[in-house]
C-alpha cells in the first residue's frame, strides 16, 4: 500500500455543499456612452466596436467587437460575454453576399465554470500573456484563419453576468440560453445567421457543445447555421470512462510515470482487468460497449458521490495537490529512504491475494497511479508535482498563466465594455446555481447516436481530438465514445485510425482519420491543452480538416466492398498506445532542462513491453532538440476541470 492520505485529486473529499440562490452573487452590465436603445440591430456595432487602447499593446489585432448579450430568460441581466475578431477589415460587418459562404468559428472553455479567454490568452487567441502579465502577439492566433469569437459561458461565467437566481439549472438551458445569445448575435452581425459556424471547444466543453447542438436541433429555425462542432479532450462519456479507464493506456504511453518498472506494469495490468477496465475496441464495432461501474475500495470509505468526483470543483488541482503533499508521509523522507519505500511495495504485491482489487485503491486506477509516481518516481517525487494536463511537464512551480489582471484594469474593462459590476475570474464555483452544486445532466454519450443521426441528416461535421500526453482526459476516453456511436448507419469507424500528419514544417504531429463525417485526430508532443504546447500543429489542423477539406485519412470506398485510406495506415501507429517521447521537462517557472531514464532502462523497457503486449508498439519520434534547455510551452494547474 502506497503511504496513507486523502484521496482528493479530483475533487472535494467531502459532499457538494448547497447554498440558497440568495446567497449567490448578481452582476450586469455596465451601460457605456454611446449605447443605443430599442432591441438589437446593426446599429449596434458602433458601440460594441473595441476602440480604446488596451494596457501595454503595442502590435497591431484586427478589428473587434466585445460586450454581453443578453439570453432572453428572465432578467436582461443574464448575459453572455463576446470578444469577437475579424479576419479581414469589415468580414464581419459586410452585408455582402459574396461572403456568404465565409466560415465563423466560437471557441469555449470548459470547467464547468471557466472563462474563455483563458483559451484567448493562452491557448489561440490574438494576444498571449506571459507570466508578467505583458501582452505578445501570437502569430499562430485563429482568427487568422475565419472571424473568431471567444465567448463566456454560462451566464455568470468570466464576464458574463447573472442574477442571484439566474444561474443555470442543468445543461438543457445552457443549450438553450446560447441558441438565444446567438439570435441576438445576429442581430448586430446579421451575416452570421447564414454563414457556415464551426463551435469549438475543449475538456468540459465536451459537455456544453453536444447540449448546444441538441438545443440547435430542436429549432425549427434556429438563429445560426452550424457546419462543424469541435471537440477537444473532451467530457464526452461517463467519469469512469473519461479518467480511470484508460489508466493503462496512459501507462503504456507514459511508461516514465511508473519508472518503466514491469512489476509494476504488471500490477497495473492485473487491476485494470479486475476493474473491467481493459476493454478491445474492434473497428467497426459489433455491438454497444458495457457501461462500467465504479468499484470502491474495501479498506476505506470514499467520501463523495462518484458524480461529485468529476464534477465538483471546490478545491483548484494546484490546491489538490498540495494537500496531498502536506500530508504524505514520503515528504520528509530522502531519496534513498524512497527508493527503498518503492522496493517495500513492490514486494508486499507478493503478498496479496492474486486475482483480487487492491483494497486501497478499489478501481480509482488513475489516483493509484498518481500516487505512485509522487511517491516512487523521478522526478515527480523530488518536486511533489504532476502536471495531470501534460505527464511531460514537471517544471514546478509551475508558470504562473493568470489573465485577470489584464481583464480586470480599468482600461481594458473599458475598451471591452466589460461589467463593473463584479471582477472576472478565471472559474466560478456556482455554475448551477450553488457552491458545489454538480452538473445533474446526462453524459452526452446517452444521446450521442440521436445527436449523430441529426447531425448526418443536417451536413453537421463532427471533429474530435485528443492530446497524447493528457493524463486528465486521455485519448481513449474519446475513441470509446466514438466507437460507441452509430453514425452513418455504422457503428464507429471501420477503420483504426492510424494515418500520420505532419505540420507545415514537416514535423510528425500525430493521427488523422476521417470517416462518414466524423473526423479524429491525435495530437503528438502535447496534453491537454493542444494549442497552447504545439501551436504550428494545432493551426493546420484548425485550417485544413476543420475550416478545410484536407482528405487525408479518409476511408474511401472502392467497388466490391472493399475500402482505402488517403494517405495509408501506418502499423507503427495502430496499437492501443502511441508511446510518448522520453523527455521530461524541468524548471523553476521555465524549462532549464530535460531528463531522461537511462538507455540500458529504456532497453529493457522495450523489450519487456514488446513481449508483454504487442499492441503497446512505439511509434516512431520526432526528432529531440540538441540542446536540454530548449524554451518549451508549459502549462499550468489550473481551477478549471476538468480542463481549461
Amino acid at each position: 500500500m502506497l503511504c496513507s492520505r486523502a484521496l482528493v485529486s479530483l475533487a472535494l473529499a467531502v459532499l457538494p455543499l448547497v447554498v440558497s440562490q440568495d446567497s449567490l452573487p448578481s452582476s450586469w452590465p455596465h451601460d457605456y456612452p454611446g449605447k443605443p436603445s430599442g432591441d438589437f440591430s446593426p446599429s449596434w456595432q458602433n458601440y460594441f466596436r473595441v476602440t480604446d487602447p488596451l494596457p501595454n499593446v503595442t502590435f497591431p489585432l484586427g478589428r473587434s467587437y466585445a460586450g454581453n448579450l443578453p439570453v432572453n430568460r428572465g432578467s436582461p441581466n443574464n448575459t453572455l460575454f463576446f470578444w469577437g475578431f475579424e479576419k479581414t477589415a469589415g468580414s464581419l460587418t459586410s452585408t455582402s453576399s459574396r461572403r456568404r459562404d465565409e466560415p465563423w468559428a466560437i471557441w469555449l472553455n470548459g470547467g464547468p465554470g471557466s472563462s474563455s479567454f483563458y483559451g484567448f490568452f493562452f491557448e489561440n487567441g490574438p494576444i498571449s500573456l506571459g507570466p508578467d502579465w505583458r501582452p505578445s502577439s501570437n502569430q499562430y492566433s485563429w482568427d487568422k484563419l475565419a472571424d473568431y469569437f471567444w465567448i463566456d459561458q454560462p451566464v455568470g461565467v468570466g464576464h458574463a453576468t447573472a442574477t442571484s437566481d439566474g444561474y443555470v439549472a442543468d445543461e438543457d438551458q445552457i443549450g438553450r440560453d446560447f441558441m438565444q445569445f446567438l439570435s441576438n448575435l445576429v442581430k448586430v452581425f446579421p451575416s452570421l445567421k447564414t454563414r457556415p459556424l464551426h463551435l469549438t471547444g475543449e475538456s468540459y466543453a465536451g459537455t456544453y457543445i453536444p447540449y448546444i447542438l441538441k438545443a440547435y436541433f430542436q429549432m425549427s429555425d434556429p438563429p445560426v447555421k452550424i457546419q462543424n462542432i469541435v471537440i477537444g479532450d473532451g467530457t464526452l462519456t461517463s467519469g469512469v470512462v473519461w479518467n480511470l479507464l484508460p489508466t493503462m493506456q496512459v501507462i503504456e504511453t507514459f511508461p516514465q510515470l511508473i519508472g518503466y518498472d514491469p512489476v509494476v506494469y504488471k500490477y497495473f495490468k492485473e487491476q485494470s482487468h479486475l476493474c473491467g477496465y481493459d476493454l478491445n475496441l474492434t473497428y467497426p464495432e459489433d455491438g454497444v460497449l458495457p457501461d462500467i461501474p465504479l468499484r470502491q475500495p474495501r479498506d476505506r470509505d470514499i467520501p463523495f458521490l462518484a458524480a461529485a468526483r468529476f464534477h465538483t470543483r471546490g478545491l483548484t488541482l494546484t490546491q489538490t495537490l498540495q494537500k496531498r503533499y502536506e500530508e504524505s508521509e514520503v515528504k520528509g523522507l530522502h531519496r534513498r529512504d524512497r527508493d527503498l519505500r518503492r522496493e517495500l511495495w513492490k514486494r508486499d504485491l507478493s503478498d496479496r491475494v492474486n486475482g483480487t482489487i487492491d483494497p486501497w485503491y478499489g478501481c480509482f486506477l488513475w489516483d493509484m497511479a498518481m500516487d505512485y509516481a509522487l511517491n516512487f518516481t523521478y522526478p515527480w517525487n523530488e518536486v511533489q508535482y504532476l502536471d495531470v494536463y501534460d505527464l511531460a511537464d514537471v517544471v514546478f512551480p509551475p508558470v504562473e498563466k493568470d489573465a485577470s489582471v489584464f481583464l480586470n484594469d480599468p482600461a481594458t474593462r473599458k475598451a471591452l465594455h466589460a461589467p463593473t459590476s463584479k471582477d472576472w475570474v478565471l472559474n466560478i464555483p456556482h455554475t448551477f446555481g450553488g457552491v458545489g452544486t454538480i452538473d445533474p445532466s446526462p453524459v452526452p454519450i446517452t444521446f450521442l447516436t440521436e445527436l449523430a443521426t441529426n447531425a448526418t441528416a443536417k451536413n453537421v461535421g463532427i471533429i474530435l481530438y485528443s492530446g497524447n500526453n493528457d493524463f486528465l482526459i486521455p485519448r481513449l476516453g474519446t475513441e470509446i465514445a466514438i466507437q460507441n456511436t452509430t453514425f452513418g448507419g455504422i457503428q464507429g469507424f471501420t477503420k483504426k485510425p492510424s494515418t500520420r500528419w505532419n505540420d507545415d514544417t514537416g514535423k510528425f504531429a500525430g493521427i488523422i482519420h476521417q470517416e462518414r463525417g466524423w473526423k479524429y485526430a491525435l495530437f503528438y508532443g502535447t496534453g491537454h491543452l493542444v494549442p497552447s504546447a504545439v501551436p504550428r500543429a494545432a493551426y493546420r489542423f484548425v485550417r485544413d480538416f476543420v475550416l478545410g477539406n484536407d482528405p487525408l485519412g479518409s476511408v474511401v470506398q472502392l467497388p466490391g466492398g472493399q475500402s482505402m485510406v488517403v494517405g495509408g495506415q501506418d502499423p507503427s501507429l495502430q496499437g492501443k498506445a502511441l508511446q510518448a517521447a522520453p523527455d521530461l521537462y524541468l524548471g523553476e517557472g521555465a524549462t532549464q532542462s530535460t531528463y531522461i531514464a537511462p538507455a540500458a532502462t529504456r532497453a529493457a523497457w522495450s523489450s519487456f513491453i514488446a513481449t508483454e503486449t504487442a499492441t503497446a508498439t512505439r511509434a516512431p519520434s520526432p526528432p529531440r532538440s540538441a540542446s536540454s534547455t530548449t524554451k518549451r510551452h508549459h502549462r499550468a494547474l489550473r481551477t478549471e476541470a476538468p480542463t481549461p
